[in-house]
């Protein structure tokens, strides 16, 4: 009973507000301030105050609260234990793969390019043609360091 009368007043002050705001002419500002007013009737008349001062003034509650924290710290501790241990959950799972045999042949690796074309080499004194204009080098090193 005594919410119900709080909320009343609080909702009445907040009218006033918006009715000083619109004599001010700020219209948008008094509609805003209007309908925060109203929430607190509005809770007040659909029984979730009541149903919160329940929860509020409840000790069973407040223990449930206390035990969903508790729960939450030991979910929080055993992460950072987990991820501070070497033998953390992805190095196990790295660990059970490893064990088992490997799922790509093992000659997948080679590149399969097939048969090669080699240019004869230019002679030093000349040019590139029109289309080799551009400068291959970083390319070419990247070839001989993979063998191709």
């Amino acid at each position: 009973m005594l919410t119900s009368t709080v909320c009343v007043a609080v909702s009445a002050a907040g009218l006033g507000i918006a009715l000083l705001t619109a004599y001010r002419r700020r219209f948008l500002a008094a509609a805003r301030i209007a309908a925060w007013s109203l929430v607190p009737v509005g809770l007040v008349m659909t029984g979730v105050v009541d149903w919160l001062a329940g929860i509020v003034f409840n000790p069973t509650v407040w223990a449930g609260f206390g035990v969903l924290a508790l729960s939450a710290v030991l979910f929080l501790i055993t992460r950072t234990v987990e991820r501070r241990r070497a033998g953390g959950r992805r190095e196990r799972r790295e660990a059970a793969s490893a064990g088992r045999p490997g799922a790509v042949a093992p000659a997948a690796s080679a590149p399969s390019l097939g048969p090669t074309r080699t240019k004869a080499p230019r002679p030093a004194g000349t040019k590139a043609p029109a289309g080799d204009a551009e400068d291959f080098s970083d390319i070419e090193a990247i070839l001989k360091k993979h063998g191709i």
